[in-house]
């Protein structure tokens, strides 16, 4: 059984029934996303759980040990991808799923989060879900194992929405990698809503307020 990642918890109003998991990048940890809570004005409570990656070295980084949801090797990030570590996060993010599900919160009344990184592990989990979530924010993010998805993938997740947002100057992960993301689950039949931004790789105000008013909309219609 797999352990829960230690995080950060914290209810935006009394006994939600609605939960958010979002996944920090690369380096930074639970506390990256916390002030996000703060600004998003949304017509339900919520139950955030910012959940902290594991230690490990990151070949990219010169083997140095950080926070990270999964190795890169190469400056070109989608190459060789790290499945043990890939797989290993997806396992992680499902048991805090698990744990929701548990506590009598219903799975389309969840959502996973993330950002760079942990955008690329939310998009991965919530693809292979059996039961869809009720939506999936990929933040400056790419999908992980493509060639993948025709056997792992859950046909019943492309009920999942996903919205899709990117930096147009983006130098970590490249916009044209995003893009090519978000073209690819359209044409595999996903509802993906795809957002752009005149920034590098990062969340502007306009990209939050976009993030409003889609989770608005994924809550009222559930």
């Amino acid at each position: 059984m797999t352990s829960i990642l230690p995080h950060i918890a914290l209810d935006s109003g009394r006994q939600p029934q609605h939960s958010i998991i979002w996944l920090h990048g690369l380096g930074a940890d639970g506390q990256d996303f916390v002030p996000v809570a703060g600004e998003l004005n949304l017509p339900v409570a919520i139950h955030y759980i910012f959940p902290h990656a594991p230690q490990r070295p990151v070949t990219i980084n010169g083997g140095f040990v950080m926070r990270a949801w999964y190795d890169i090797t190469r400056p070109n990030i989608d190459a060789q991808p790290d499945e043990e570590g890939i797989y290993g996060s997806q396992a992680a993010v499902e048991a805090l799923i698990a744990q929701e599900v548990a506590r009598g919160i219903a799975p389309g009344n969840i959502f996973l989060a993330g950002f760079s990184q942990g955008g690329a592990i939310a998009l991965h989990t919530a693809l292979r879900q059996t039961v869809p979530l009720g939506g999936v924010l990929v933040l400056s993010a790419y999908l992980l194992l493509a060639e993948n998805l025709a056997y792992e993938a859950s046909v019943n997740a492309r009920q999942t929405p996903i919205f899709m947002a990117h930096g147009r100057s983006d130098p970590v992960v490249p916009y044209a990698l995003g893009a090519a993301s978000s073209d690819t689950l359209v044409e595999l039949g996903y509802a993906v809503e795809w957002h752009e931004y005149g920034m590098q790789h990062s969340v502007c105000e306009e990209e939050l307020r976009d993030i409003e008013v889609w989770l608005t909309r994924q809550i009222k219609s559930a």
